[in-house]
């Protein structure tokens, strides 16, 4: 394998993954940018004006502005935030999640993250946007471009838009590759990210945890610590890579992995997320999208599990059901 391509001043962390190509960075004038939404591939979009109205939203202007409630804060010993879901924890009782939960204020969270005292825990912050904010904070957000958006979700199909999650991470924090069900305009406000994303067809590659794990759509991947010999498919793996910068917004596909971080040792980066659901499934034409193969895969996979009831049923099931039978013998 190569290293992974880096921006010539990068300051983003190394990782042995074979190079990866560039996503298209075009204006939001240029054509293009449509033909490859429509196409659901992945492009960082310039000049957009989406979210002009909140590029002025620093953690200071936050912390007037948002409300003295309580927000969803994670909480780790290392640099990543893995997601995970606590309601399949009641069937993984042998769990241990990477991070906690830890609701704080914001002024709670602001000092956490700049009291260098505490190095040796992490904090992100993933907020969804509720009535709570201030009046103030309510008019930059109907100042968003909406128009622009709400074009692309009525031109491709899309459901309604289903959540606005804020998020406040530390320089170098990492969410590990995911993949989500849902349509993704990603829009940059504060500081710099870079993203790695893999298409659906490399579902293979990226060796997600089973759908009843509270890890489900996560890769299994350390990205740190890349071990080939559990994860031998992982070195045929072709990405692609861009770093978000303010203004920026970045349209993630359903079912496309992404792997995110913010830029070491620089300031915090706040993001906003906009995620639609995804077009109904219509007249299905042969042969299948890879989107829609996982599509498949993942509802036999739960359709198994609740079938079961067993999580410690399911591997062996699945094995029997492949092994011996649709494993060619010449292999």
């Amino acid at each position: 394998m190569t290293m992974a391509t880096k921006e010539k001043c990068s300051s983003f962390r190394t990782y042995n993954i074979n190079e990866l190509k560039p996503i298209e960075r075009l204006n939001i004038n240029d054509n293009r940018v449509n033909e490859l939404i429509n196409s659901m591939q992945p492009v960082v979009i310039e000049n957009s004006g989406f979210v002009s109205s909140a590029l002025h939203w620093d953690l200071n202007y936050l912390r007037d502005h948002l409300g003295s409630g309580k927000f969803t804060v994670y909480e780790s010993d290392s640099h990543v935030f893995k997601y995970y879901d606590e309601k399949k924890m009641k069937k993984n009782k042998a769990f241990k999640p990477q991070s906690r939960r830890c609701d704080m204020t914001l002024t709670e969270f602001s000092e956490k993250i700049k009291d260098k005292t505490q190095s040796d825990k992490r904090y992100y912050l993933q907020q969804e946007l509720n009535d709570g904010v201030s009046s103030r904070m309510v008019e930059d957000f109907k100042a968003f471009r909406w128009d622009w958006v709400t074009a692309h979700q009525k031109r491709n199909n899309w459901g309604p838009l289903t959540a606005n999650l804020l998020l406040i991470g530390q320089e170098g924090n990492v969410t590990p590759s995911h993949y989500d069900e849902q349509e993704n305009f990603f829009a940059q406000l504060q500081g710099e990210k870079r993203f790695i994303l893999f298409p659906p067809s490399q579902f293979g590659c990226l060796y997600p945890h089973p759908v009843y794990h509270p890890h489900d759509r996560q890769s299994q991947i350390d990205f740190d610590n890349i071990d080939l010999t559990r994860f031998p498919k992982f070195d045929r793996v072709q990405g692609v890579e861009a770093v978000v910068k303010p203004g920026d917004v970045l349209y993630i596909p359903n079912y496309w992995w992404h792997h995110v971080e913010s830029r070491l040792h620089a300031e915090p980066t706040i993001s906003l997320t906009f995620w639609y659901k995804c077009a109904p499934p219509g007249t299905i034409e042969y042969p299948l999208k890879p989107h829609q193969k996982v599509a498949m895969m993942r509802n036999i996979e739960k359709m198994i599990a609740e079938a079961l009831d067993n999580n410690n049923e399911v591997d062996p099931f699945m094995q029997n059901m492949i092994l011996g039978r649709y494993t060619s013998s010449t292999h």
